[in-house]
């Protein structure tokens, strides 16, 4: 019983890792460059509505772009202005 639960475990462990790689790639497929800064986005967007788990997919996402690309622009502060835009629109959509 145990070794099945730990088996379902892992399981549903590598498609969840499988899915923020598949989503990586296509971000970067589609802009290399920006493909971080989206992730961020999706992941700022995530968090101000309140949706856990899909704002833990973002960022991993955004870190699984970070790994693949050695393109893609991470730069900090634009980052955070990313998210301080998202935050403020997401107050905005939540009033």
């Amino acid at each position: 019983m145990i070794f099945a639960m730990l088996q379902q475990w892992l399981k549903r462990r590598r498609q969840t890792r499988q899915r923020w790689q598949a989503d990586a790639r296509v971000l970067v497929e589609q802009d290399e460059v920006g493909a971080y800064y989206e992730a961020q986005r999706r992941a700022a967007r995530a968090r101000t509505l309140d949706q856990a788990g899909e704002f833990l997919h973002w960022a991993k996402v955004a870190a699984e772009v970070a790994r693949i690309s050695p393109h893609a622009e991470m730069d900090l502060a634009t980052a955070q202005a990313i998210v301080d835009s998202e935050t403020r629109h997401g107050t905005d959509i939540r009033d």
